[in-house]
């Protein structure tokens, strides 16, 4: 179900609902570029009929009014506008690939609400001390975040070409990661589950503009506005020891900084297995 909440500062965020109206809360932060229809494969509510889901587009994704200049720490703030809309009070938070950074500072900034965090193939923030940030990154990444580290009106030109033409045919995205993807992630994008979610996904966070998409980059390489080593509560970090996307440096940086974590390093998954290891990232739920 469909919602449109109030952010504190009178913006519209586009919200999705499901499951057990009773059950426990759960928030999943969606990728980038994505929206909220991309968060979970259609058949995770009979896999957990006692979990209440929730997910919302980011500012400037969808018909989520954008919020310029916005940090990931920005995120805990419209997540709790979400959650008191809604009338949750303690709530789980689960991110995936480019929602890792924004479930993260839910857990650092929400501590009395946030119950556990589980980050999968999450990136880490540019100013860590002693990490590489590009070290191990694939070479389609490398370019994206360069540009728009160097040249954000360029890069807004560009993620703004690029958003008419996924807009025309939503599996575009698909076809310009492939050269960069490691081979495990080929039959996961085969499966025809995952394809139909990533094309939902990518038209509605396009259709109306690239701004999420360009705003989501900046931020990640901006200081993020929190330290994920304050994080105090249970946190399971997720990744695929093939993933070409989320550098290997990333996952073992936040694992020796977040002081309750779990680390879980998968042998032979990708980044597009994360869509799996939601369900790995539930059943860890406290």
């Amino acid at each position: 179900m469909r919602v449109d909440v109030a952010a504190a500062d009178g913006r519209t965020l586009v919200v999705e609902t499901w499951g057990d109206p009773a059950g426990k809360p759960v928030f999943l932060h969606h990728g980038t570029p994505g929206s909220r229809l991309g968060t979970a494969l259609r058949d995770l509510t009979d896999r957990y009929p006692d979990l209440r889901f929730f997910a919302y587009d980011r500012p400037g994704y969808g018909d989520s009014a954008r919020a310029p200049g916005r940090a990931v720490a920005d995120a805990a703030a419209d997540t709790a506008a979400v959650a008191d809309a809604l009338a949750v009070d303690r709530f789980a938070v689960v991110g995936r690939s480019g929602g890792g950074p924004h479930a993260l500072a839910c857990a650092a900034l929400l501590p009395a609400r946030v119950t556990a965090v589980a980050a999968l193939v999450s990136l880490a923030p540019p100013d860590g001390p002693g990490l590489d940030w590009f070290a191990g990154m694939t070479p389609y990444n490398v370019a994206h975040y360069t540009l728009a580290t160097t040249d954000p009106a360029a890069y807004e030109r560009e993620l703004t070409a690029r958003a008419e033409v996924i807009r025309r045919d939503p599996g575009q995205l698909i076809e310009d990661l492939r050269a960069d993807l490691s081979g495990p992630d080929l039959p996961v994008l085969a499966d025809e589950r995952v394809r139909r979610l990533l094309l939902a996904n990518h038209a509605e966070a396009l259709r109306v503009s690239a701004h999420g998409w360009l705003d989501d980059s900046l931020a990640f390489r901006s200081p993020w506005g929190f330290d994920p080593g304050n994080i105090g509560c249970p946190v399971l970090l997720w990744r695929g020891a093939e993933d070409a996307f989320s550098p290997l440096g990333h996952f073992h940086w936040l694992a020796g900084r977040i002081p309750r974590s779990t680390a879980a390093l998968r042998p032979g998954a990708g980044h597009f297995a994360a869509q799996y290891a939601l369900s790995e990232a539930l059943d860890w739920l406290p």
